[in-house]
């Protein structure tokens, strides 16, 4: 075989020469990095125990006549492990949630598992579709996102990932059946920009920043010639307390955040009258955060178990509109 080699070598270019090679003997294909294929099921603690409303200490309370008592949603999205940040694009079919398998690991270990991240299942008709993992970083690199917001084919995401310092907003693009062309998209520092929520040319966030009511309040930005500005503190919400997660409906008429209510995370609503926010009313309590809602009118949020002051697992839960 050496020989040959040697006799083919020398009478053509050495690229002739490994195609030669190639074609007799076979070609070594270099293969595409690619993403883990564990499955959030395969990834959860075998001693896990699913947390029910029958096992439940502190079940979310209903303040509302124009709802139903909320329920988990159930399978395919509720498991063992912790699903969180609900959100439903108000003109895409899709649910959206953060999801880790052991609410107890912290962060930096999170983003060594392959699984912990933002997941999508397709939702039609009140009907969900087994969950996909939504890939934001490249293969082999390192990323834990979440806070995700979407409309239409544009997404904004909160990321701690390889080549950064702490955390930073990062925008991606669906092209082609897939999310991808992820970027930094960092507001101006002094605007603390927390999670959020875009209508329009408008957006409105939490933040710790100096000038509001105290603790976290929700402030809302302008979009002005394609820049965010002028950030504003939504002083008929706030309260010297804690207000975050916001969420407006797609008529703009809604403002729904978390407020810290007889000591855990409630929702509360505020309708928007005269361009004025009026003031909030207390919705569901007792363990309930970041509200989302569908087309329906119906209110999807985060439910975290707890005992004995741990937090168990956390589950989306609805609440259905009457």
């Amino acid at each position: 075989m050496r020989l040959i080699n040697d006799r083919i070598r020398s009478s053509v270019s050495p690229i002739a020469f490994a195609l030669i090679v190639c074609l007799a003997f076979g070609c070594k294909k270099e293969t595409e990095p690619e993403y883990p294929t564990i499955t959030r099921e395969e990834s959860i603690p075998e001693d896990a125990i699913k947390q029910t409303p029958e096992s439940d200490e502190f079940p979310p309370i209903m303040h509302s006549d124009n709802w139903e008592s909320p329920v988990p949603v159930g399978l395919p999205i509720n498991t063992a492990g912790g699903e969180d940040s609900p959100y439903i694009p108000s003109d895409r079919n899709e649910f959206y949630f953060f999801f880790t398998p052991d609410v107890s690991i912290p962060a930096e270990q999170q983003v060594l598992d392959n699984v912990t991240g933002i997941y999508m299942a397709e939702y039609n008709d009140g009907l969900f579709q087994n969950p996909e993992r939504v890939w934001l970083q490249d293969p082999g690199k390192l990323a834990l996102d979440g806070a995700e917001f979407v409309v239409g084919n544009d997404m904004l995401f909160a990321t701690a990932r390889e080549g950064y310092t702490g955390i930073h907003w990062f925008s991606a693009e669906y092209t082609n059946g897939k999310w991808s062309n992820w970027q930094n998209a960092d507001f101006d520092p002094e605007f603390e920009v927390g999670e959020l929520h875009v209508h329009g040319d408008e957006l409105f966030y939490h933040s710790y920043r100096d000038g509001g009511a105290g603790q976290l309040d929700i402030w809302k930005l302008s979009r002005i010639n394609g820049f965010w500005q002028n950030p504003e503190n939504v002083e008929s919400v706030n309260t010297s307390g804690d207000e975050g997660w916001p969420y407006i409906t797609s008529d703009g008429n809604e403002l729904w955040f978390t407020r810290f209510y007889l000591g855990s995370p409630a929702l509360f609503r505020s309708l928007k009258q005269n361009e004025t926010w009026q003031e909030p009313e207390l919705i569901i309590s007792q363990f309930a955060g970041e509200p989302t809602l569908d087309q329906d009118g119906n209110i999807f949020f985060v439910h975290h178990y707890y005992n004995n002051g741990v937090m168990l697992e956390g589950d989306i839960y609805v609440a259905y509109k009457k």
